[in-house]
């Protein structure tokens, strides 16, 4: 199949500066704006746009960059526990290595109050700590200096947290096979990896690099992220797997899989450079898989050519089979989708959560409560697939028939600072994610710069975490306009621009009225209409005409325009629009 598109190298345009709109956390209770956090200077607060909910203590502790998180930089995890399959429960340690940002004499590390710490240790010394909730406040003998550096050991055991309904909740799956072997995982996005393991559990601090060693019992195979360094069998009738991640990695991507694994390697070969690809799934499935999994080396030619290259090269792709639908867990991503493609033909566990390691693990969020940056990416990189290998159409297509999820009902964008779970309905921050991408492609209708954006971020922030205003204020730059008006409707207010409009129909021609009814003002976006419907075969087609609307009312005299048959191009623009009299 030929896969043309174009996508050249374009002029830097011009750099616009963009204020900066994150909302400062200064309370350790927080009640009141929980969706809302960020407001555009002048841009009122709206009924519509206010949730109210509670906020904890334990919630800011998790979730803020206190002093006692913001004065040190992790730089390097090294975790080293024994998994005891029987008693659902796990013991052993992890170093964290770090630098020191200010002057301090005590830090937070996190681990759930379900997990006990024996001892924590620094320089062959105990140390004093004390627990606030989920959150553990260390103290040292000494002041710790700027620009030094420094390794705490943590020691602890536990019964860790079970997931009730994985991936969607956080914690441990300890299941079996269909032969009665012990099949065990692990996921936590949102709950946190201080459920299982103790480290400095936000999202704007990654380790440079991670060991992970793993003592489990023999017969089972342990798959971790990175590459596996040795799997060494014990006198005690274990085996200790040792694997090393090469690169930055989010702490709810770090995990673990135990079970009766058929591993093999397959390569992806693009231009003079070899992937590895490798596959764990249950012996009785390697069949399927094998067949099933070759659709991945189209993917990544996919995302490479809208991406650019796979990120991760030294620790190369992994598929990992899974008793739970599926998680991007870096360079090991969970899968449990049963070898089931959808109707368009691919298997979308496989597609979103491989879209994670460009979208997520290469490009992270500083906050959950931009967890957007994720998954509106992601989610977009689905339609972007099935352009690639069946055309704008089919992609269209797809939008359009996800749409009825979006719910409009709250913002996407959440409550900085208190590590927020979400609302009762996410799919805004998937679906409605998409289409605000989708609406901006559009918007800027020039796909050779859309698709030069998209690369670009992930070559300007590799390896990164980033805030939305960075990330916008990118897109201004890259654009050559300034579009956060655009971007702070779709994120920060419920509703999507709405177009008031009014008609009068006068002989064949008909006069329009029309204006953008918006929280964000100005606000300038163009927009496609139509009166016009075409029938080919049975096949409805519409002819569409660009117009500027804006805040203001504007006229439009449109010749040969039929008004009863007024419409919005709804295949390329996610809008509302209301007749007003």
């Amino acid at each position: 199949m030929n896969h043309h598109f174009l996508i050249d190298n374009i002029p830097d345009g011009v750099k616009y500066y963009a204020a900066s709109v994150r909302q400062e956390r200064s309370t350790l209770f927080t009640f009141g704006i929980a969706v809302l956090i960020l407001l555009t200077a002048g841009v009122p607060v709206t009924a519509q746009t206010i949730v109210l909910q509670k906020f904890t203590r334990a919630d800011t502790l998790r979730g803020m960059l206190s002093a006692l998180r913001s004065c040190y930089d992790v730089s390097f995890y090294d975790l080293d526990i024994k998994v005891d399959v029987k008693r659902h429960s796990i013991s052993g340690k992890n170093t964290i290595s770090y630098n020191v940002v200010e002057d301090f004499d005590s830090l937070q590390i996190d681990l759930f109050a379900k997990m006990k710490i024996e001892k924590i240790t620094y320089n062959n010394m105990e140390l004093k700590f004390r627990r606030e909730f989920n959150a553990v406040m260390v103290k040292f003998p000494e002041q710790q200096k700027k620009g030094g550096s420094g390794a705490i050991t943590c020691y602890y055991s536990g019964m860790p947290m079970i997931a009730k309904s994985p991936p969607w909740d956080g914690g441990f799956v300890w299941k079996k096979d269909a032969h009665g072997l012990d099949w065990v995982g692990v996921s936590c996005e949102g709950t946190g990896a201080s459920l299982w393991w103790p480290c400095k559990d936000h999202l704007s601090d990654e380790p440079d690099s991670m060991s992970l060693t793993f003592t489990v019992p023999d017969g089972l195979m342990c798959v971790a992220n990175g590459t596996l360094r040795s799997d060494k069998r014990n006198a005690d009738g274990t085996v200790t797997w040792k694997w090393f991640v090469s690169y930055p990695i989010n702490n709810y991507n770090v995990t673990f899989n135990l079970a009766n694994y058929s591993h093999w390697q397959d390569v992806y070969v693009h231009d003079n450079d070899t992937l590895p690809l490798d596959y764990y799934v249950l012996a009785d499935n390697v069949a399927q898989a094998k067949t099933h999994f070759e659709q991945v080396k189209l993917m990544l030619a996919c995302f490479e050519y809208y991406f650019g290259p796979y990120p991760f090269p030294k620790d190369g792709y992994a598929l990992v089979e899974t008793n739970y639908w599926g998680m991007e867990h870096q360079g090991a991503i969970a899968y449990g989708n049963n070898y089931q493609n959808n109707k368009q033909g691919f298997d979308y566990i496989i597609i979103h959560e491989s879209a994670h390691e460009w979208w997520g693990n290469n490009v992270t969020c500083n906050d959950v409560a931009e967890l957007w940056i994720h998954e509106s990416f992601a989610a977009y990189s689905e339609p972007l697939y099935l352009e690639c290998t069946q055309g704008k159409e089919a992609a269209v297509k797809y939008l359009v028939d996800h749409r009825w999820s979006i719910s409009d009902k709250y913002p996407i964008i959440g409550p900085y600072g208190v590590n927020f779970q979400g609302t009762e309905n996410d799919n805004d921050m998937y679906d409605k994610g998409s289409w605000m991408l989708h609406t901006f492609r559009n918007v800027l209708n020039n796909d050779t710069l859309f698709f030069y954006i998209l690369k670009n971020i992930q070559l300007h922030f590799k390896l990164q975490n980033i805030s939305t205003h960075e990330l916008i204020a990118y897109i201004n730059e890259l654009a050559g306009k300034n579009y956060t008006f655009f971007f702070d409707q779709y994120l920060r207010y419920p509703s999507p621009p709405v177009l008031e409009y009014r008609t009068r129909q006068k002989g064949k021609d008909t006069r329009l009225e029309y204006r953008w009814r918006t929280d964000v003002k100005p606000f300038n976006m163009p927009l496609e209409i139509t009166d016009s419907y075409q029938y080919n075969f049975g096949v409805v087609s519409k002819t569409y005409e660009r117009i500027y609307p804006t805040n203001s009312w504007q006229t439009l005299t449109i010749h040969d325009f039929d008004a009863a048959n007024f419409d919005v191009n709804t295949d390329l623009f996610y809008v509302k629009k209301r007749e007003v009299k």
